[in-house]
């Protein structure tokens, strides 16, 4: 792979880690509600289900989701059913204060499996992997340029939601936000059941 090819790629990509959506809430959500380490990790699953996808494409079996209607369906609708349970927690959540960040109301397997599950359940994944991450790669490409592609994607993702989860995580930012824990929480929720909503209406 060109040196040019591959900066072509690293700018779509991060472009793509950088839009708003629900990978950008479940990261937001974990960094405020239970700390950092919990939102690096979400960060860090989010990137491994990237890369899945990444893999995937290049197997050429994104394909048959996206010209699946029937596949395609079910990923949204899973998608949604996803987004709507975490909303529905969020919203139910009492909310913490900064001496209870120990005491995180979520695991960190759980943090893991919702940066991972909210990656391999989105079907606009899928479609920005087969119409634009699929003109960088194809099955004939040499194995260690497709290595390079997956890893490059997965690590463009992961230190994307890393940033996002340090900064928001940071203990002034912090102390001033988990004032506001309920508040925020209840508007996470309002939003993830939003995304939901959206995701089942596209």
């Amino acid at each position: 792979m060109s040196l040019t090819l591959w900066f072509s790629l690293v700018i779509i990509c991060l472009l793509g880690a950088m839009s708003p959506g629900p990978s950008l809430m479940v990261v937001l959500r974990h960094s405020l509600s239970n700390g950092r380490r919990h939102g690096i990790l979400a960060a860090l699953a989010h990137g491994a289900g990237v890369a899945g996808w990444a893999m995937l494409t290049i197997s050429g079996l994104a394909l048959l989701v996206t010209e699946q209607p029937a596949l395609f369906r079910l990923f949204t609708y899973a998608s949604a059913g996803y987004l709507a349970w975490m909303g529905v927690k969020a919203l139910r959540s009492k909310g913490q204060t900064l001496l209870e960040i120990d005491k995180a109301q979520a695991s960190l397997a759980e943090a893991a499996r919702d940066g991972a599950v909210i990656a391999l359940l989105n079907p606009k994944l899928a479609v920005f992997f087969f119409a634009l991450f699929s003109q960088f790669v194809s099955a004939e490409m040499a194995s260690t340029d497709q290595w390079i592609t997956v890893l490059t994607v997965a690590s463009i993702d992961s230190l994307w939601y890393i940033a996002v989860a340090v900064i928001v995580s940071n203990i002034r930012f912090l102390e001033r936000l988990q004032k506001q824990s309920v508040v925020i929480d209840r508007i996470s929720g309002l939003v993830l059941v939003g995304l939901a909503l959206r995701v089942v209406s596209l």
